[in-house]
């Protein structure tokens, strides 16, 4: 319960203090942190259990949000030597992997794409290139391993959104195509269509809209109907360089219009440095990116974080034999054994 107010809602420690002597059970934060740690600790190995599964996805999104270490930050003071990166962030993957959906969040200096790298150094050898769904941005693409790179569509989008009041009409046009893209893509959500179904749906009906779209878009730009260092022609130029990923969706089964799954995942790293105001220690990171990811996980794959939170403490010992039989998505499985024994 600790881990989950904690970690799951972002209530800090000195609120879960407050809470404790309302229900008349003193628990100091310094006890609060030690049960969470030794429960972590119990959890660990279906965590890695999950990092290695989330690695074979055919599919992964990955994108940072800034966050507050304080022994991190403090490297940076005068009288220790200046690491390579002073920022910190906490960086998340979400991976489809079969009929499942993993998240994961990690903490640290590292970027985006240097998480992906280490998740991807556990891919099988033989696997193909996995689709990768992320912003624009040059850090967040693997450096080390081959993906399909696909760009957020919705990122693109929100620069209309906010250009709208300056250029209604233009942005009323780019807004208006984009809409009918993602309606087309929640009938066929709604429609439950295989991805080889969904890519075709999209060519028949989006690919137009598109292409339209492309040329409405260049013609403002070469007719000088559009100022390139206005925001409106940055947006254009935006959308129009990185045309090729933002339109994958159209080429390639599977692959996604945009990134929105892996941000709410880190709303929950947000909601924890909002209220928290970020972590002590990096071993307390640690600890907050192995909860958040599974509760994330069980919220994704509709399973309840805190019965499974508690079915891996009280079977600690035979998730620490067999991880994977003690996944979000297959634990009660392994409990019907158990309870009938």
């Amino acid at each position: 319960m600790l881990g989950y107010l904690r970690f799951g809602t972002g209530m800090p420690h000195y609120r879960l203090d407050r809470m404790q002597v309302d229900l008349g059970v003193r628990l100091p934060a310094s006890t609060q942190w030690e049960r969470m740690a030794q429960a972590g600790q119990a959890r660990e190995p279906v965590h890695e259990a999950l990092i290695t599964l989330a690695a074979q996805g055919k599919g992964i999104h990955n994108d940072d949000a800034p966050m507050r270490v304080q022994s991190l930050a403090k490297e940076t003071g005068p009288a220790v030597e200046k690491p390579e990166r002073t920022g910190i962030f906490t960086t998340g993957l979400i991976s489809q992997v079969a009929d499942h959906t993993i998240a994961l969040l990690v903490t640290g200096h590292r970027h985006a794409g240097e998480n992906l790298n280490q998740l991807l150094a556990r891919r099988a050898a033989n696997s193909s290139p996995p689709i990768q769904m992320c912003d624009a941005l040059s850090r967040n693409p693997s450096k080390e391993f081959q993906s399909i790179l696909a760009n957020c569509l919705s990122h693109g989008r929100r620069q209309f959104v906010d250009l709208a009041q300056n250029f209604p009409q233009a942005c009323q046009h780019v807004l208006e195509n984009l809409g009918e893209v993602y309606q087309h893509e929640a009938q066929a959500k709604k429609a439950a269509l295989s991805p080889e179904a969904r890519l075709l749906f999209h060519q028949q009906h989006s690919q137009k809209v598109m292409a339209d779209l492309q040329q409405w878009m260049r013609q403002q730009l070469d007719q000088k109907r559009v100022e390139p260092n206005s925001g409106l022609g940055q947006a254009f130029n935006y959308l129009l360089k990185q045309w090729g990923p933002l339109t994958l969706f159209l080429r390639q089964a599977g692959a996604p219009l945009d990134n929105n799954i892996c941000e709410r995942a880190l709303k929950m790293a947000i909601l924890h440095r909002k209220n928290s105001l970020g972590y002590k220690t990096q071993n307390g990171a640690r600890l907050g990116d192995r909860f958040m990811s599974l509760i994330h996980t069980c919220r994704l794959c509709a399973a309840n974080p805190l019965d499974y939170l508690n079915a891996l403490q009280r079977h600690a010992k035979q998730a620490l034999e067999h991880p994977t039989r003690w996944l979000p998505w297959n634990y009660e499985q392994a409990l019907l054994p158990l309870d009938t024994g």
